[in-house]
């Protein structure tokens, strides 16, 4: 089940099918140059230089570590099999310690937690908690909405202080954790969309589900149904 949420509550409510269908959802345009990432699956930019230096030391201990035998190895892979089941469900593989951006924020604000947390993008809610909004750093790096480096401070001072919901995506998708992954990552590829935020009935944000959350369950166990 997929809704859809904008800053005047909820919009709409059904399949993946009916949501290809409306208005207001549709590709989003995005200028943004390919990232190396981090061993542990974030995007690794140049406004984080502690997540370079994460890569460098899990690079160094990798190389430093003695090589696994090929008993230990086996043995690790039979850790646990007793818990293994297909996943299918978002609620499977979606992210819960989500972090989200209250509307009031500015594009200061904003660019500080997304930067602090590592992360590229942020749920927007209003005072009550529900969705209104999903804002990305490409949101926030658009070329068209940059003033030139020769303009004036004032102008940049304008930019820094604009508030996010000016430049959010809004109307936003959001799913219900019992939606299925395939279907997910379906509407993921027609929005241009990093992820979709994880909402209850009332549209509360409870969680997040990325495409690096969808590709990680693809690799490793318990294994993904694709197939179910």
């Amino acid at each position: 089940m997929f809704m859809v949420y904008g800053t005047s509550g909820q919009l709409f409510k059904g399949s993946m099918e009916q949501l290809r269908q409306i208005g207001g959802v549709t590709a989003l345009a995005r200028s943004r140059r390919i990232l190396p990432v981090a061993h542990d699956g974030r995007d690794v930019t140049e406004e984080s230089p502690a997540a370079y230096a994460g890569l460098a030391q899990h690079k160094v201990l990798a190389e430093d570590s003695p090589r696994m035998t090929p008993v230990v190895a086996y043995a690790q892979t039979q850790q646990g099999l007793q818990q293994r089941h297909p996943l299918s469900r978002v609620a499977d593989v979606m992210s819960r310690q989500v972090v989200t951006l209250p509307d009031s924020a500015n594009v200061m604000q904003a660019w500080h937690l997304l930067t602090e947390k590592e992360i590229g993008q942020a749920p927007v809610v209003n005072p009550s908690g529900l969705l209104v909004g999903l804002l990305t750093r490409a949101d926030l790096l658009k070329p068209e909405r940059l003033p030139s480096p020769e303009s004036h401070a004032l102008v940049w001072q304008a930019l820094l202080l604009q508030n996010v919901k000016d430049i959010m995506w809004s109307p936003v998708p959001g799913v219900a954790p019992e939606s299925d992954i395939r279907r997910v990552a379906q509407v993921l590829l027609d929005t241009g969309l990093p992820g979709l935020p994880v909402v209850d009935e009332q549209g509360h944000v409870t969680g997040f589900v990325s495409r690096s959350d969808i590709l990680r369950a693809v690799v490793t166990d318990p294994p993904l149904d694709l197939w179910g």
